[in-house]
């Protein structure tokens, strides 16, 4: 998804030249975590919020460049690895550069997130799962298979956890039979974590396991 229509210029950057008295006032009146200093039109880092407490206002940006933080956003970025340096630097702000890191602006995390909101995975309706299965054995070409030839359509799928012999997949799909999905997930050997109230399987336990009982105690 096209994200650099999203690039803001409200604030212009700080300088080297940038007294602590103009930074402290501009984290004040925003909610920014950190905003980026740029020198000839080049990103040299960030200042963080947490960073400038204590420090005399009558000095300058420049006396401090042990403080600058470097990340940044480049232009052609996608959403995802936006997000990724988003969280990755507990930050809510993030600067934009070009290839040869020239200052474009810089995108808000609400903005971003905003959009990825907007994605077929979440806007749309689907019912979602969460799966297992050895790292060695598991395929998202078998899943997608499996949800379509169950007459579903895959939303969207990832990893979200991975340890060196399993792996743990979310899985969103649209389909009118959501039991057989999952019980064919299941003759696949994927280990459905997620309860579904269309999920019959333990249902058909309980009263196999009730009809026993019976028996038994005849």
């Amino acid at each position: 998804m096209e994200t650099t229509s999203y690039i803001l210029k409200e604030f212009k950057p700080f300088t080297l030249h940038t007294k602590f008295a103009d930074v402290k006032s501009f984290f004040y009146k925003t909610t920014y975590s950190h905003f980026p200093i740029v020198h000839n039109n080049q990103l040299l880092g960030l200042i963080s919020e947490a960073d400038i407490q204590g420090i005399d206002e009558s000095k300058e940006l420049g006396d401090f460049q042990y403080l600058f933080n470097l990340f940044f956003a480049e232009e052609n970025n996608n959403l995802l690895e936006i997000i990724k340096i988003f969280a990755s630097n507990e930050a809510n702000l993030i600067p934009v550069t070009t290839t040869k890191n020239s200052y474009l602006g810089y995108y808000d995390l609400i903005d971003m997130l905003h959009i990825y909101n907007d994605t077929t995975f979440l806007k749309n309706e689907g019912a979602v799962l969460s799966i297992e299965k050895e790292l060695k054995d598991y395929s998202f070409s078998e899943i997608c298979q499996i949800v379509e030839s169950n007459n579903g359509k895959v939303l969207g799928l990832f990893i979200a956890e991975s340890s060196p012999s399993l792996v743990k997949i979310t899985l969103k799909f649209n389909a009118q039979d959501i039991n057989e999905i999952i019980q064919s997930l299941r003759r696949y050997n994927y280990n459905v974590l997620t309860k579904h109230k269309e999920d019959f399987y333990f249902e058909d336990l309980k009263e196999r396991s009730e009809y026993l009982q019976k028996y038994l105690n005849i």
